[in-house]
């Protein structure tokens, strides 16, 4: 039961239908959705759609978009890939032949054709009932009539000041007088309502052809990218079978790769090896997390990719054998040899989102830009904020993460559901870039190895490992708690540079037949059920 005399929040609870995001605007729409009689994928599409206009920096729809469904509270999994790809001319040879040897943030070449209202159409068609121009009215509104800067997203502006100076549209659409907003001061994007309109009105035709495509390919072809009016007519996503492990009897689902959610299942099972008892945060249990993420993440950096273009062996990635010889490389006294190396890691920004409605139909989505403000570079007339999902990809030959013609870079960004029985139990998402996968398996433990709440669980302290590192991010309690500890046994620990992620989740109570709701204090949402 929770401390009342501690800071913190309760959990949500209703019975009808329930919504958990990252901004409050967002849940309130999902709920709005949901009570006028829309199912949980139509109304976590609206509340991603408010978030691409009053969360720009987390979301949008120059953005990447992957889903997780379930109906009628069973446990037959649906996932969806609304990931983008790059442009049919992006070659290989082409970026050697150019010296091209790593890609940049506000790079034409970091932005693979936006993958999220290709995703929107296909789930709402396929899975909802409301038009699309009703879901997304509320988001219309709020980019024409203006909304109020909440304290997260004013703090991410300010973060990001610098990036978004460099492009006249993202200065002047975000800053004020070349300065960061305050919290409460009010900002409007038409041009970005206007491109919501289009889409509203023709569906994804209004995005990948006529005009809004064209103010897209203009603008990244003005910069040397290789993208055509025809890598955007064709683009497409795609229903794909989701990746499951067990974990002390639940069954947790993921989007298969190009996500990392693969990753977050081979941390569970190297988890699972190890009796976890005591207190979650004791430095010997933050250890072993740590460890497993160090070596689960070294294999992502080896062998996640796209699976279309790259053969990744994800029989062996999720096979009792890797999870027995990776669990016997962890010391308790000492650094194991993750033997990764990767160019260079940051946290980046998502929003992720979990609707349940009255049905027990279950959404568990996340639509991200990659970094805090994606590339910063803008569609001038369309109102789209690019993202930079393909820095991601690697240039180094013969990797399978390598970039390419039309092919889907590896993604930090992964929903996450768990079953049970034969029903859905727990929709979740716990965002942050690269953070996400570690950040599925430390929640999922503290649930099922501790017995923690679902809100519980999201509040405590967390830190990440920095991939191909020994460098351990760690929120200021967990330094003072058990920070020397972990230097003692040879890592490196260090203040985060940011938040570190942030999470939704509403967990299924079938023998109450009600919804428990939590979401993150590190940003600005709310869980919400009726």
């Amino acid at each position: 039961m929770r401390n009342f005399e501690l800071p913190g929040r309760s959990m949500a609870v209703g019975r009808n239908g329930m919504a958990a995001t990252s901004h409050p605007m967002a849940t309130l729409t999902a709920i709005e959705i949901l009570k006028a009689g829309g199912k949980a994928i139509d109304a976590a599409v609206g509340a991603c759609a408010v978030q691409c206009v009053v969360e720009a920096g987390s979301t949008g729809i120059g953005g990447d978009c992957f889903a997780l469904l379930a109906s009628n509270g069973n446990d037959d999994v649906v996932a969806y890939n609304g990931s983008g790809r790059t442009p049919a001319a992006a070659h290989f040879a082409w970026f050697q032949e150019n010296g091209i040897t790593s890609i940049e943030r506000s790079s034409p070449h970091a932005v693979t054709v936006p993958g999220a209202v290709d995703a929107w159409t296909r789930l709402v068609a396929d899975h909802g009932r409301m038009p699309l121009s009703e879901i997304l009215a509320p988001a219309i509104a709020l980019a024409r009539d203006g909304y109020a800067i909440t304290p997260r997203v004013a703090a991410d502006i300010s973060n990001q000041r610098d990036l978004l100076l460099r492009d006249p549209s993202t200065r002047r659409l975000f800053l004020i007088d070349d300065q960061a907003p305050l919290v409460g001061s009010v900002q409007h994007q038409p041009e970005l309502a206007q491109t919501l309109e289009t889409i509203a009105t023709w569906g994804r035709e209004g995005f990948y052809r006529g005009p809004v495509a064209a103010d897209m390919v203009t603008r990244l072809n003005s910069l040397g990218g290789l993208h055509t009016v025809e890598d955007f007519a064709l683009a497409a996503g795609e229903y794909v079978k989701p990746v499951s492990a067990t974990y002390r009897g639940w069954t947790v689902h993921e989007c298969p790769p190009n996500g990392q959610g693969i990753v977050a299942l081979m941390i569970l099972k190297i988890l699972e090896r190890f009796e976890r008892k005591g207190d979650p945060l004791g430095v010997d249990n933050l250890h072993i997390e740590v460890e497993a993420t160090r070596l689960a993440y070294a294999a992502r950096d080896r062998w996640v990719a796209d699976m279309a273009a790259s053969d990744v062996p994800v029989d062996f990635l999720l096979s009792d054998e890797l999870a027995d010889s990776l669990a016997a490389r962890i010391d308790l006294n000492t650094i194991a040899d993750a033997g990764a190396v990767v160019d260079g890691v940051e946290h980046a920004d998502t929003v992720y989102i979990s609707v349940v409605d009255k049905d027990r139909n279950v959404a568990s989505f996340i639509n991200s830009i990659f970094h805090s403000y994606g590339s910063g570079v803008m569609a001038p007339n369309s109102g789209v904020l690019f993202h930079n999902r393909g820095q991601s990809f690697s240039l180094k030959q013969g990797h399978p993460n390598a970039i390419g013609p039309r092919k889907r870079p590896m993604h930090t960004i992964i929903p996450g559901l768990v079953t049970r029985n034969g029903k859905s139990v727990l929709s979740f998402g716990v965002m942050g870039g690269h953070y996400q996968a570690m950040g599925h398996a430390h929640f999922l433990s503290k649930l099922f190895d501790f017995n923690l709440d679902i809100q519980s669980a999201i509040d405590l302290p967390r830190l990440f490992p920095l991939p191909g590192t020994t460098s351990i991010e760690t929120e200021a309690l967990l330094r003072s708690s058990i920070g020397r500890d972990l230097e003692a046994r040879g890592f490196k620990v260090v203040a985060p540079n940011w938040a570190i992620g942030g999470a939704q989740a509403i967990w299924i109570d079938d023998q109450n037949n009600t919804l428990l709701g939590a979401s993150d204090h590190r940003k600005d949402g709310c869980a919400l059920g009726y």
